[in-house]
């Protein structure tokens, strides 16, 4: 097989070849002068399973018009079977119509990836999990909740008898309750309203957090508004210390001086986005590899082995 890394995300890329023990597929992903993209493939790939790692976040224009023009060279280049690694599906949250006149972009984007030429999406934590329904070809949606736990144990093992997995709304809770239920701890509800587009206002905690250590789990932080306001009700209403995990971090400005003075303990967030240095400077914010996570999937993918035994 071949790994092939857009430049969304180097970093994790280089990580995941490492995990599996391979080298990345050489190829010059460049722009031309008036910002059009231009690929070429430096090795050959007839024939090869080939896997392209390209999180279409920020500036998630361009990194997707990336993944399609990778993806259609690779299937001009007589690639046996494409594959398209979104550690990061950019237009997730844009999975329904919201009103009159607006779009599905979430299901735009799985048909602009199926006819570049992808025979296969592996992805992780979709922000909903009917998304998979939006592709016509076979998607693995990775759950980050074993990764998770694995460091929530290492870090808070000690006091594992207080801890409280809290959802900060009530579209996470199955989210949350899977967290919970595999570190056996109890399960708190965050009740908000959303006023607009990056703002909240929480109106009630469902569940006893006094004395507990809470754990907010989300699969998305953006402008940090929601957990942020979350964790000030939660301290407010008896809790120790508040932390947080977080699948992808988005961290749009303000999200990073929002998590500074917040009474947020720590921020936890996987690799699944490339973060600027600002982001990484911040005391409170902590990344999370999940290059052997995808790396195992990319494993197993190849061999056609089953992807679901990773979440047992």
């Amino acid at each position: 097989m071949k790994l092939l890394a857009g430049n969304s995300n180097r970093t994790l890329a280089s990580a995941i070849a490492q995990y599996l023990d391979m080298p990345l597929t050489k190829a010059q992903v460049r722009r031309f002068a008036d910002n059009e993209v231009f690929v070429t493939i430096d090795e050959n790939v007839r024939g090869e399973d080939v896997f392209v790692i390209q999180s279409t976040s920020y500036p998630a224009n361009d990194n997707l018009m990336e993944l399609l023009i990778c993806i259609d060279a690779l299937k001009r280049a007589s690639g046996r079977r494409i594959t398209a690694v979104l550690p990061y599906f950019g237009y997730a949250r844009q999975d329904r119509k919201t009103g009159g006149r607006t779009p599905i972009s979430a299901k735009l984007v799985a048909n602009l990836i199926t006819r570049a030429g992808a025979d296969r999406v592996l992805t992780m934590d979709l922000h909903a999990g009917q998304i998979q329904g939006f592709f016509d070809i076979p998607t693995d949606n990775l759950l980050p909740a074993p990764l998770i736990a694995n460091d929530i144990r290492a870090q808070h093992g000690r006091k594992s008898s207080e801890l409280m997995i809290v959802s900060p709304d009530v579209g996470g809770v199955v989210r949350a309750r899977a967290l919970a239920s595999r570190l056996g701890c109890d399960l708190a509800i965050v009740d908000k309203r959303r006023s607009g587009p990056g703002q909240s206002e929480v109106m009630n905690i469902i569940g006893d957090v006094s004395g507990r250590s809470c754990i907010l789990f989300d699969d998305i932080i953006d402008s940090a508004g929601t957990l942020c306001n979350a964790a000030k009700a939660l301290t407010e209403h008896g809790a120790t210390e508040v932390s947080a995990y977080v699948t992808h971090g988005v961290l749009s400005d303000p999200a990073n001086q929002r998590i500074a003075d917040s009474v947020l303990r720590e921020v936890v967030v996987t690799d699944s986005i490339e973060q600027p240095d600002l982001i990484r400077g911040n005391g409170k914010i902590r990344l999370l590899s999940a290059a052997s996570l995808i790396g195992e999937a990319i494993r197993r993918i190849a061999n056609e082995e089953s992807v679901s035994k990773l979440f047992d």
